[in-house]
């Protein structure tokens, strides 16, 4: 439809489905096995939490994904080809469930690193089964979690934890974050 902003027509990686009768809106990650999150998705789910927020059919929006994991991460090769600047504005998209004036739950399952995990962390609930696997592991490559994961992170876990976690790229089993408090 017209409607609908240029960018929310072809989505790179994900769906939306809105089920009017419970006042449902799921955003499913959809790039199984792994669901890895590319730059144009992360401006894209923005939009897309932005939108729903504003769509009077829905109350409640729930992020979960297709297939055996939530998500890996983000695409690496895109941080390398994206400009300083663009890379510096990346924790304003992911923080786009948190922006949201209705409640966001993420269902997490499998692995649940990177950019996935910090985009969990900003919305205002995770449900997390045993399966979950969770870690912010951009140290193993030379990088830091750079979308506002350590900072949420901080203040669900407390300092010690959190630089366990991203200090050793620290990975934490689903009963192991509903004891921390994250889930």
């Amino acid at each position: 439809p017209s409607h609908i902003p240029a960018l929310l027509r072809d989505l790179d990686g994900f769906r939306v489905e809105v089920d009017e009768a419970t006042e449902r809106a799921d955003i499913i990650l959809d790039r199984p096995p792994l669901n890895i999150i590319r730059m144009p998705e992360r401006d894209q789910l923005a939009a897309v939490f932005n939108e729903l927020d504003h769509d009077e059919r829905v109350r409640v929006i729930v992020l979960r994904a297709e297939g055996e994991n939530f998500s890996s991460g983000g695409d690496i090769r895109g941080f390398l080809e994206a400009t300083p600047e663009r890379v510096s504005l990346l924790a304003e998209n992911i923080k786009a469930p948190q922006r949201c004036r209705k409640p966001v739950l993420a269902a997490v399952h499998g692995y649940c690193f990177g950019v996935g995990f910090e985009l969990t962390l900003a919305c205002d609930f995770r449900i997390v089964a045993e399966s979950a696997r969770m870690a912010l592991p951009e140290q193993r490559i030379g990088m830091i979690p750079g979308s506002g994961g350590s900072v949420r992170l901080l203040h669900m876990i407390g300092i010690a934890r959190t630089k366990d976690m991203t200090m050793r790229s620290r990975r934490i089993s689903g009963r192991e974050a509903l004891e921390w408090g994250i889930a």
